[in-house]
């Protein structure tokens, strides 16, 4: 072979070698460039849990106020959001398209347990930041996800906190269960009964609903035949306000007490009418108060009468700033030299980071959500009553 023939030969070997490093450097830095970073969130905003949707407008509000304020070291955020309509079949695909099409660096949020689990395994294949999904499904801890964080109260915690609220607090001796009929609903149903058996009791009914269901009728029937004084709810807003009007009007009142999932009081009693106010429902939640004096929900709230005036302000919005929030925090602490891992490396060593919800501590073994929630209800004119502050699950099942 001659020189020419070598140093050519030489070349080629070179370029493939640059090649190749060129194409790993930028599968790892997926989802920016020198101006922009491209995250995303998916939610309902039509179909049965559209009231749900505003989670992904409020994460909206607060890349907003990010690029209002100069960006994430100079580079601005450019945020996707799409509509599931509460169907797995359409995450996927919306996914699917964002991750293949755009190349995201983070997802924040998204909205309802089976959505969630049915985009899993693609996220976690591409190694994709993922800060809380809006679920306290055990699935999504358990086993341990190095590129998922929560921040969602499991509904084993919650769950567990509510039914003794109900029996030591409020004295309930016969309660019921009205379910989703997916791992949302099962998962505090089976804590639930773990937590009533410590009082030797069970519940009276446990009735499953279908999130497309609209005819609630059969269950509330059955529900006031079992006599339950308090009806522990985990289902969707349509079906938990269905659920309330068709009970009122056959004469069944009993204490309805539902998961955070439900704390946006305002929007609750639109949708029922007022009966939300009317029949003081109570609920679990784990951000601090939409309408306090805290520094940062001011800021929020003032944001978003400038930036988003059309939005209504309230705990479903709220909760789309709760996720975005630490992704914020760790990409800021992370500098210029921004990357999944960097990122990754950062959100491990949060400890005692509270935004407007719970207070969070993560590290690189421990994603898991804060085992505390609130007990809330609904006052005469939408506001809430705290009926107890912050408390911890004290007992678990695994």
């Amino acid at each position: 072979m001659d020189f020419k023939k070598i140093i050519g030969v030489m070349l080629v070997c070179l370029f493939a070698v640059f090649l190749f490093a060129y194409q790993g450097q930028a599968a790892a830095e997926r989802g920016f460039d020198d101006k922009e970073i491209r995250i995303a969130a998916w939610a309902p905003q039509t179909g049965p849990a559209a009231p749900w949707g505003a989670v992904a407008r409020g994460s909206k509000l607060m890349f907003d106020i990010v690029n209002e304020e100069g960006g994430i070291h100079g580079r601005k955020v450019k945020f996707f959001v799409r509509d599931d309509q509460y169907n797995p079949s359409q995450t996927v695909a919306a996914v699917k398209e964002l991750v293949e099409r755009y190349g995201i660096f983070a997802f924040v949020g998204g909205v309802g347990t089976a959505s969630c689990q049915s985009v899993y395994k693609i996220l976690l294949e591409n190694k994709i930041i993922w800060i809380s999904p809006c679920s306290g499904a055990r699935s999504f801890w358990d086993p341990h996800n190095p590129y998922l964080w929560n921040i969602w109260a499991t509904y084993e915690d919650d769950s567990s906190i509510l039914a003794k609220f109900a029996v030591e607090k409020k004295k309930f001796k016969k309660i019921a269960m009205f379910y989703q009929n997916d791992d949302y609903g099962q998962d505090a149903l089976d804590s639930v009964k773990y937590r009533l058996s410590k009082y030797k009791m069970e519940l009276v009914a446990a009735l499953p609903v279908e999130p497309t269901e609209r005819d609630l009728s059969s269950q509330v029937a059955k529900l006031k035949a079992s006599g339950a004084e308090a009806v522990i709810g985990y289902c969707s807003p349509t079906q938990a306000a269905i659920a309330l009007r068709t009970s009122v009007s056959v004469g069944y009142k009993p204490q309805w007490i539902h998961s955070y999932n439900l704390s946006d009081y305002p929007l609750m009693n639109k949708i029922t009418d007022g009966l939300w106010s009317k029949e003081a429902v109570i609920t679990s939640a784990f951000f601090v108060p939409p309408f306090s004096d805290n520094p940062l929900i001011k800021k929020y709230r003032a944001a978003q009468e400038r930036l988003a005036p059309t939005e209504r302000w309230g705990i479903f919005y709220q909760a789309g700033i709760v996720v975005a929030e630490p992704l914020v925090y760790a990409m800021k602490k992370v500098g210029r030299n921004l990357s999944t891992e960097a990122v990754k490396k950062e959100l491990d060593s949060i400890k005692n980071f509270q935004g407007v919800g719970p207070k969070i501590t993560w590290t690189a073994k421990n994603h898991k959500a804060p085992k505390t929630v609130q007990i809330w209800q609904a006052g005469p004119n939408s506001e809430l009553i705290v009926l107890q502050d912050w408390t911890e699950n004290e007992i678990s099942r695994h």
